[in-house]
């Protein structure tokens, strides 16, 4: 064969070696993206009219079912029956947006093999069900209403969990939005209407937002303090009216401008139940960015929490980011400056030092079960990190439950049941605070007693404005939900 025939059939041979690869690429790899892409009009069609299985509440109440669709007993029509209350966990599956929440991770369970796909043949042929699996959640009803209730519309979130086990308790975002106006074939003008909300409605302000924590945070600075041996309960530290930081003209004050006690000493416990950020600015530098950091990320900071919805991670500045940085440890040590929290990362905060200083693997589905109500799969606790020493965690719930008892946070009291729990009022630039509670109860529960950890965030001082603290509008919703779930 002579030269030019040879370099012919090369390129003939590398042309069919590229098609074949692209159609493997396309086919093996690719494949499932365009197959699952929302704006793929097959995947549309096979959506609409499928029956899905239910999710139903722990105490089961309906948040979603399928019903036959009147003009064509084939197909089913999806609906939400408790409307807002759990939009943003249980979410929705539109013709015209696609899916969301739980609606989308659990698909697989949720939706009927009951079709001529592949898939569906071959379930059949092997004996499967294919009738669609519902969802238990987690969430207490009644508790979540009354999440809803106490927040009535403002923007902020609730999530509650028990320490123990790791289950939300209740999850809500608010504003809130009804998914059954986004399922429909005319469904354009209201899905239009929530994205251009300036509200942001459809935001899961619980997971995929995240906020400055202010003086909640201090509980993980006395911890890294604890941890470190730097401070203990007792430790003085002096009261000046203001902190001056370290190379700068820069200071530190109190939430009211004034000393943290006596303008003499004041010790950590005392500093702790008053929320003096003069002491608290002191302790951030003589504890260290290097361990400040540690600890925040032993309780999740700067990680992936595994959670059945995908949750945008909390940041803590990493070093050496600013470990030679005294003035931006003192100002993060107080949940300012560089400092962003989610929801739910600030009640697994509760929540370990509620457990021992244990965090559980949050989870929302507690049961996945048959058409036939048979359970078929049980989501069972499980640890996901050590985030501080027994011994830490029990001097943070001495500290916590005092900050109730003749602290900042005594609006979250209720009688007759030991309350722990921590203020904040995050300073937001142009802005009015965003505001924070952040504790469980009951401290020390009997064997067998229910226990809940909780975080209440209002975003721009809730209804009070540039007037509102964490203490007067924060820990009173925090009361409603003790009360609620343990009496």
């Amino acid at each position: 064969m002579n030269a030019p025939l040879r370099k012919t059939a090369w390129v003939i041979l590398i042309s069919f070696l590229i098609l074949a690869l692209s159609t493997v690429w396309i086919q093996a790899i690719a494949g499932p993206g365009y197959r699952d892409d929302p704006r793929n009009p097959r995947l549309v069609a096979w959506r609409v009219g499928r029956e899905r299985g239910a999710i139903i509440s722990a105490d089961a109440v309906v948040g979603a079912r399928s019903d036959p669709n009147p003009r064509d007993p084939q197909t089913f029509q999806r609906v939400y029956p408790t409307m807002d209350r759990y939009a943003h966990t249980v979410g929705y599956v539109s013709v015209l947006f696609g899916s969301r929440g739980l609606e989308r991770v659990h698909e697989g369970d949720l939706v009927s093999h009951r079709d001529s796909t592949l898939s569906g043949i071959l379930n059949a042929l092997l004996g499967g069900d294919p009738r669609p699996r519902g969802l238990r959640l987690t969430i207490d009803d009644e508790l979540q209403q009354v999440a809803v209730d106490a927040l009535n519309g403002q923007r902020g979130s609730i999530v509650a969990i028990d320490p123990t086990t790791g289950e939300i308790l209740a999850s809500v975002s608010t504003p809130g939005f009804d998914p059954n106006s986004l399922v429909g074939a005319d469904a354009a003008p209201a899905g239009r209407a929530l994205e251009n909300d300036p509200d942001q409605p459809l935001l899961h302000r619980t997971i995929a937002t995240t906020y400055p924590p202010g003086s909640s945070f201090k509980i993980i600075t006395a911890a890294a303090a604890l941890e470190t041996g730097v401070a203990g309960p007792a430790t003085e530290f002096d009261d000046p009216l203001a902190l001056e930081l370290p190379g700068t003209t820069a200071t530190i004050q109190n939430y009211d401008d004034d000393v943290c006690l006596d303008g003499d000493t004041v010790t950590l416990a005392e500093a702790f139940v008053r929320s003096c950020n003069t002491t608290f600015g002191a302790l951030g530098m003589a504890v260290g960015g290097d361990a400040l950091a540690t600890t925040a990320e032993a309780f999740g900071f700067n990680q992936e929490i595994p959670y059945d919805l995908p949750v945008l991670p909390s940041a803590f500045p990493e070093p050496p980011d600013f470990s030679d940085d005294p003035p931006a440890i003192a100002q993060n040590s107080l949940g300012q400056r560089d400092v962003r929290a989610t929801p739910i990362q600030m009640a697994l905060v509760a929540a370990a030092v509620a457990n021992e200083g244990n965090i559980m693997v949050p989870f929302v589905v507690g049961d996945v079960f048959t058409h036939d109500g048979k359970i078929e799969s049980t989501n069972q606790p499980e640890l996901w990190r050590r985030a501080i020493s027994p011994a830490s965690a029990a001097v943070l719930t001495d500290l916590m439950e005092q900050a109730v008892i003749s602290g900042t946070g005594r609006n979250a009291t209720v009688p007759g049941i030991r309350v722990a729990g921590k203020t904040g009022t995050a300073q937001v630039a142009g802005a009015a605070p965003d505001v924070w509670f952040v504790g469980f109860a009951p401290v020390d529960p009997e064997p067998g007693e229910r226990q809940i950890a909780i975080a209440v965030v209002l975003e721009d001082g809730g209804p009070a404005g540039e007037t509102a603290s964490g203490g007067s509008i924060a820990a009173p919703i925090a009361a409603d939900l003790f009360e609620e779930y343990l009496k």
